[in-house]
């Protein structure tokens, strides 16, 4: 099965939690704190296989995980780092964050990796607290939690040459006569239900790639047949040759058949549809009406483009148009260069771990919402459960001003603020001191 869109959710692995132990041995009075740091989370990678040619294993699992790292122990020892989940794609995979749409990777060359998924940082064990103050410090930091993603994966074939037509024109049949490929052929529509590749071979021992699509229809820009489902893979290509059925045999004028192509390519993407275009006239060998395939020919060169008279079944004339489309190669290769590629969204940047970059929302009444990658960074590695770090959780909090703030806006004994995944009751404490004083 050609499987050549998915979409996953992918999750790196935890940071492992930071420790709280004190030194224990003998002679060794009061021993100072000791707990190691947490490990590392594994990272999710993505990486390019060149056996593989479709992305079928994520059809069947849809969710990965990374593994977290191992915590935090005594005597400072550090806790083991979470293994990175390498999952391996077929070559022309492009990766797109699923929410926004931008496009994180797009993976070309055997063995190219690209991080998707971060793993978070292992929590500091109570050792990096100890001050001159504080010199028994009972709290340790929690793992970050991993980056987790949605993610949708497209395969775009490496073709160097695309084949077009409708249905039943030919395509299979020239790609085989061309090319070591074996497509399964017959006289219906969409015999061709998936993507077939084949290396063409020249005598001066150049080569180049040749992607026999399948049939294009009216309406194919909008899923109609096969439609965007094999679209995405004339993408790549540098040189389109357009096949056309002049036997006469299929009832279908070849010259509509071209515009109605011609259309659905401009509809899809202007790009595509201006990628150069190499007429075949197939089927020449029971063609029975010259006249009409003469000025079929006739039309076409006066709009431009180079046209070949073929039978990919007798294999007559082929060797001229391969010759053209080698030639139309090698013109554009250096043109296709020198076009700006599709900005990549490099997500490693995203992180922002600034403490005091933060925005105070209020959806409702009486609810509050603190939004910073920094704060809710820290938030999500400190343990709500252990007096201690809630104690310098505050303290924190009242260094960066989110009280003066919270208080300026409106807010009142009782609201509720959230920040990240944590909820807490706003207290108001230099109200509550006046109506004592009172």
């Amino acid at each position: 099965m050609f499987v050549d869109q998915v979409e996953i959710e992918v999750s790196a692995g935890d940071g492992g939690n930071g420790a709280v132990t004190f030194r224990k041995e003998k002679y060794v009075p009061n021993g100072g704190p000791d707990g190691g740091d947490g490990g590392r989370g594994g990272c999710v990678i993505f990486e390019v296989d060149p056996h593989l040619s479709t992305l079928l294993d994520f059809r069947y699992k849809r969710h990965y995980k990374a593994e977290r790292g191992g915590d935090g122990q005594h005597k400072n020892m550090y806790g083991k780092d979470g293994a990175d989940l390498i999952l391996k794609v077929p070559p022309g995979t492009a990766i797109y964050d699923r929410d926004t749409g931008a496009l994180l990777a797009d993976l070309t060359a055997p063995g190219e990796r690209e991080v998707v998924a971060k793993g978070g940082a292992g929590g500091r064990g109570n050792a990096h607290f100890a001050t001159s103050v504080q010199q028994a410090p009972k709290f340790a930091e929690k793992g970050e939690p991993g980056e987790h993603r949605s993610l949708r994966l497209e395969l775009k074939l490496l073709a160097d040459v695309g084949l077009l037509g409708y249905p039943s024109v030919g395509k299979s049949t020239l790609i085989a006569a061309v090319s070591a490929a074996r497509p399964k052929i017959a006289d219906y529509p969409f015999t061709t239900l998936i993507p077939n590749l084949g290396v063409v071979y020249m005598d001066n021992h150049q080569s180049f790639v040749m992607a026999d699509l399948p049939g294009l229809i009216e309406g194919a820009h909008q899923g109609v047949g096969l439609g965007t489902q094999f679209l995405r893979h004339v993408e790549r290509t540098r040189v389109l040759v357009h096949l056309l059925d002049v036997s006469g045999l299929s009832g279908r004028d070849p010259l509509d058949d071209f515009r109605v192509i011609n259309r659905e390519l401009s509809l899809y993407s202007e790009k595509m549809a201006s990628l150069p275009q190499i007429v075949a006239l197939n089927k020449m060998d029971v063609a029975t009406d010259l006249e009409s395939v003469r000025r079929l020919e006739q039309t076409l060169h006066d709009e431009g483009y180079p046209v070949y008279r073929i039978s990919a079944a007798t294999r007559q004339g082929l060797e001229p148009l391969l010759y053209a489309v080698w030639d139309q190669l090698e013109r554009t290769k250096a043109e296709i260069a020198a076009q700006p590629a599709e900005p990549i969204v490099h997500i490693r940047a995203e992180r922002d771990r600034d403490l005091k970059r933060f925005e105070i929302l209020q959806p409702a009444p009486g609810e509050w919402v603190i939004e910073g990658r920094g704060l809710e960074r820290r938030i999500a590695m400190t343990d709500l459960d252990n007096e201690y770090a809630v104690r310098r959780l505050q303290r924190l909090l009242e260094k960066l001003g989110v009280h003066r703030k919270l208080k300026a806006r409106g807010a009142k004994d009782g609201d509720t603020v959230r920040i990240g995944s944590a909820e807490f009751d706003y207290q108001d404490e230099e109200a509550e001191e006046m109506e004592r004083d009172a």
